[in-house]
């Protein structure tokens, strides 16, 4: 199969999520004509303001508030459908033609109301080991579907294959909930009742995504995917076990809209101007009180989905360096740059010393990322201090107009990573993201 002179970017964070993938999608849009959700769930928020009004987008893809942009959930994703036509209705009531341009794969599994009562009991059992999921059913959602019980878009197409297919997991899932304590009621009936409001409605937007997609870039078409999450959630190269549920990574784009390696043309790696995490796990860079909170107030570091307060902490470049390397970064954008406006020195991390576990000395600095993580607690980062700029840049609209002490803190960021930097945000807004020339 041909392809013409259609070219196809992936988008991914490169941290711990969070990193402002909205607000640069979103400006790629632009230029896009069709944008592509690739896996995840309603526990994504992307924010972007236009015009100074904000919104929040949990699964409708980011593209959404161009108009004429072709937005597709992919089969990678699993649809909290409710919340989906929730959203929806949200964007009509505030202008934005959103229905009729938004598809969803017809192989996307389904995320049903036992799957966020099943999250929620699995976090309580854990206590004080709990992952820290949002408790929207992501997980739970995405175990059935490698467990071969899961409810695919597709099923919705007949009523009778329906009832068979809801009927095989009901006492499955009443067994499940009453060994982890929790007395919620599940009803072959009251499952297909909730289902069948706005199953017809669910199935005037089930489309083949995967041909869809190859016939756009077969015709000369412009397409974007975009993930949710970070790279460090992947639950193959992530901080196992404190991850999330899907491939993150631009490995899990072409696998969650169903294409192959070879159409994908850049991988754009989203990181902040600093490091920030929501839930538990590690953060090698975690700083103290009350720099935690300066650096978190100043970035309004607070959940889009769950509203939880980030952890916050100095660049990373270690885990940037293993992102760059596991997607196949082509370039970096660098969000909220101007949340370090006004720091006397910013830091970063260019390596990790490992305290011996006997508590003796520091052992010799790691080559990389470990994926053990009782050696990743004890890691000690290794910073640069490099000088900071009293700002606002907020005001910039060029990489010449920054200054030369910002200008030199993102060289230093691109030579430690090794993937040149293209686009660097200094505020909210869409005109806030300077572009640089190579």
């Amino acid at each position: 199969m041909t392809r013409s002179n259609g070219t196809c970017q992936v988008v991914v964070g490169a941290q711990w999520g969070d990193e402002g993938k909205g607000k640069i999608v979103d400006v790629l849009a632009e230029r896009a004509d069709v944008v592509a959700r690739y896996q995840g769930g309603s526990n994504a928020g992307h924010t972007v303001v236009v015009g100074g009004e904000e919104f929040i987008l949990h699964q409708v893809p980011s593209g959404v508030l161009h108009p004429e942009k072709e937005c597709l959930l992919g089969n990678g994703v699993v649809l909290d459908a409710p919340e989906l036509f929730a959203e929806i209705d949200l964007l009509e009531g505030r202008g934005i033609d959103a229905e009729r341009r938004v598809w969803i794969s017809s192989r996307a599994h389904l995320l049903l109301p036992w799957h966020k009562e099943l999250d929620q009991a699995e976090e309580g059992r854990r206590g004080a080991k709990a992952i820290g999921t949002t408790g929207r059913g992501i997980g739970p959602a995405y175990e059935d579907k490698v467990s071969r019980l899961g409810i695919r878009v597709t099923d919705c197409a007949d009523p009778d294959r329906l009832r068979e297919r809801i009927a095989e997991s009901v006492e499955y899932k009443r067994a499940q909930l009453s060994l982890l304590g929790s007395s919620t009621e599940v009803s072959l009936e009251g499952t297909l009742a909730e289902i069948e409001r706005w199953r017809e409605r669910l199935f005037a937007r089930a489309t083949d995504v995967s041909q869809r997609i190859a016939d756009h870039l077969a015709g000369g078409r412009r397409v974007l995917l975009e993930g949710a999450q970070g790279s460090q959630l992947d639950i193959d190269h992530g901080t196992y076990p404190y991850v999330t549920s899907s491939s993150t990574t631009a490995g899990g784009a072409v696998i969650g809209v169903g294409l192959g390696p070879r159409f994908i043309d850049d991988v754009i790696g989203v990181v902040k101007a600093y490091t920030t995490r929501v839930g538990n796990g590690p953060l090698p860079t975690e700083v103290e009180s009350p720099l935690q909170e300066r650096l978190r107030e100043a970035g309004g570091e607070y959940g889009a989905t769950t509203g939880r307060p980030r952890r916050c902490g100095w660049f990373d470049a270690v885990v940037v360096r293993y992102a760059a390397r596991i997607n196949g970064l082509t370039e970096l954008a660098v969000t909220k740059l101007d949340v370090l406006d006004g720091f006397e020195t910013v830091r970063i991390c260019t390596g990790y010393r490992p305290a011996e576990a006997n508590g003796g000395r520091a052992a010799e600095e790691l080559a990389g990322f470990p994926a053990d993580l009782p050696l990743l607690e004890r890691c000690e980062p290794v910073y640069e201090h490099h000088a900071g700029w009293e700002g606002p840049i907020a005001g910039a609209r060029a990489w010449e107009e920054l200054p030369p002490a910002a200008r030199s803190y993102l060289e230093r960021i691109e030579s430690l990573v090794g993937v040149p930097i293209r686009r660097v945000s200094v505020g909210q807004d869409r005109d806030q993201i300077l572009e640089r020339n190579e």
